[in-house]
């Protein structure tokens, strides 16, 4: 926490006296001064970014380090208020009203103590490593000595940790008991592994040529040693969860029956939406699309000549065998294959393509048990690492055929690779708008590139249409559910309900999606409200434009200013509008 604190002491220094700076030399400032704090608080990030010296350092998430956010944070946030925002241009606008929101957003996650949720049902601070060893660089003796650093500073963060989590124990605000057997699987899996061969000192193997043999020696004896220390942690938060965290679990399961924990949930609807909207009328809205999505869906089925019900159509397209892949290589070369064939038709939709590329990949087989069906991990041309769409081989004969289409245009291209390779490409932006973590606008433009894709001509038949179609209402029921669980306090049963009848996700995936939402409250609704907002706001900009309009211009109207809330993205693309008619 030194660097942070030394941080805190710079900023709050008495000011030089500008002489006349102005408000948009007064933005600029507070900007300057945020990115300075960003790189210093989340060295994951400035890391990856291309910040070498961060790839030494772990994220300091001890309740000191929050009381030091706290004053940094509020300081910013007082400088962002002075500052006239009428006699700002429109561009230092959008950045002075989204600093502001993503400084305020930051202070609640501090007040509300989020740190005391320390892992979700497949994630936490216990597979962060995991994740840093498939994309940090090994080029040079300084990355690895990095990398060892990182590991040596493993056991203090695991220490860190386990104490936030204790303090949701004494508070009772803690995860239920069925998202916590899950990570006591996973970590019970983490420390019964060989130090040898665990995934954290994969790196190791990949070291330069350019480093001596003896000093390779050196740096891998190192490693391993830092790594026998870890295991030491990794074992005691087994020992942590099985006799202090499952007890106290709460008995509930959603985040609304803890104390705090309806504030807490529509803190997340404001976090993840970026809207006003209530938990109340979030559900209405899934409902709402539930149905229609559901008349869709029956009218592809008719397509196909099935001649039996909805729900028999549903289990003859979750049990035939010709949906599923025979091996985990065919699943990840029919997934290459999808790619390959949108990247084709990328430039007849997009006027702006990113320079990075990116790669199929299986997920871990470390982490495949409790995964979800794909994901994406980010990459970075600064540092020389592509993006990887990661495909989830295991359980083969959960992971349809159908799906793949949406699930690859999804966490691929056009989906979160092209956009967060683009944003992090940006060079007419402030620094801090490339990484933004706005899960709306990132998940919201995933679920708008699936039914891009049927422009694109990416569906061949009706069975795949089909699987985008329950991918949709996948996205639907989450609405319905995520709600249901955390403000209604519905039961599992009642939550799985939607999916079961509605889609035709596998039973594992399923199991595996309802886990996430129980964990990570209010995540799942940002999809659907933000590919609703992206749809709307192309409606609009098609009718308004006419023969004027140009999708290729406008995709990269909302891309090239990298993630938006909601209220943001909706003022760009009416300046965008006005502009196109002038042309």
């Amino acid at each position: 926490m030194l660097k942070l604190i030394a941080f805190a002491l710079a900023l709050l220094a008495p000011a030089v006296a500008l002489a006349g700076p102005g408000e948009e030399a007064a933005l600029s400032k507070a900007i300057g001064e945020y990115e300075a704090f960003q790189r210093t608080d989340d060295p994951m990030t400035a890391g990856i970014s291309g910040d070498r010296a961060a790839l030494s350092r772990l994220p300091d998430v001890t309740p000191a380090a929050d009381a030091v956010r706290r004053v940094i944070l509020q300081q910013l946030l007082d400088e962002l208020a002075a500052i006239d925002e009428a006699q700002l241009s429109e561009d230092s606008q959008i950045n002075h009203a989204l600093l502001q929101r993503m400084i305020g957003d930051r202070l609640e996650v501090v007040r509300l103590d989020d740190a005391r949720l320390a892992f979700t049902n497949d994630s936490g601070f216990h597979s962060l490593m995991g994740y840093m060893a498939a994309v940090t660089p090994m080029d040079s003796e300084a990355d690895a000595i990095a990398y060892i650093t990182r590991l040596e500073a493993l056991p203090e963060y695991y220490e860190d940790n386990i104490a936030n989590l204790r303090r949701g124990i004494q508070t009772g605000f803690t995860q239920p008991r069925s998202t916590t057997e899950l990570v006591i699987g996973q970590a019970r899996r983490q420390a019964a592994m060989p130090v040898a061969d665990d995934p954290l000192l994969a790196p190791r193997k990949a070291l330069p040529k350019s480093i001596p043999p003896q000093r390779q020696a050196e740096l891998r004896a190192r490693g391993q040693a830092a790594m026998e220390r870890a295991r030491i942690q990794q074992d005691a938060f087994v020992t942590f969860l099985e006799d202090e965290y499952l007890p106290a679990a709460r008995e509930g399961l959603g985040i609304g029956s803890v104390p705090g924990g309806r504030e807490y949930y529509e803190w997340a609807v404001r976090h993840f939406t970026t809207t006003d909207r209530t938990p109340d009328e979030i559900h209405q809205i899934g409902l709402a699309e539930v149905r229609r999505i559901r008349g869709e869906m029956i009218a592809t089925m008719a397509e196909t000549g099935f001649k039996g019900t909805f729900a028999e159509f549903l289990a003859f397209l979750r049990s035939d065998p010709q949906f599923y892949a025979t091996s985990r290589e065919d699943l990840l070369e029919k997934a290459s294959e999808i790619a390959k064939r949108i990247d084709d038709q990328l430039p007849r939709y997009f006027g702006t393509l990113p320079r990075l590329t990116y790669g199929v990949r299986p997920v871990p087989a470390d982490i495949e048990e409790d995964y979800t069906t794909g994901r994406y991990f980010p990459g970075s041309a600064k540092l020389g690492v592509a993006g990887g769409y990661m495909v989830n081989t295991s359980h083969l004969d959960q992971r349809p055929l159908y799906e793949l289409p949406a699930l690859t245009l999804h966490e691929a291209v056009p989906g979160h690779h092209l956009q967060i390779a683009l944003a992090q490409e940006l060079t007419d932006v402030p620094a801090f708008r490339r990484n933004t973590d706005m899960t709306v606008f990132i998940e919201g433009w995933g679920l708008y590139s699936e039914k891009l894709g049927q422009e694109m001509g990416i569906y061949r038949n009706a069975y795949e249409r089909f699987g985008r179609l329950s991918y949709e209402m996948w996205r639907a029921c989450r609405l319905v559910a995520d709600t249901g669980i955390h403000w209604m306090g519905w039961s599992l049963d009642e939550a799985r309900r939607c999916f079961t009848e509605n889609t035709a996700l596998a039973p594992h995936n399923i199991e595996t999606e309802l886990a996430r939402y129980v964990s990570w409250p209010g995540q799942a609704l940002a999809y659907k409200i933000g590919e609703m907002k992206l749809l709307e706001l192309r409606a609009r900009a098609r009718d308004e434009l006419g023969d004027k309009f140009d999708i290729r211009r406008f995709h990269d109207a909302v891309l090239l200013e990298g993630p938006l809330p909601m209220d943001l993205l909706e003022r760009r693309i009416d300046r965008w509008i006005a502009a196109e008619k002038t042309r």
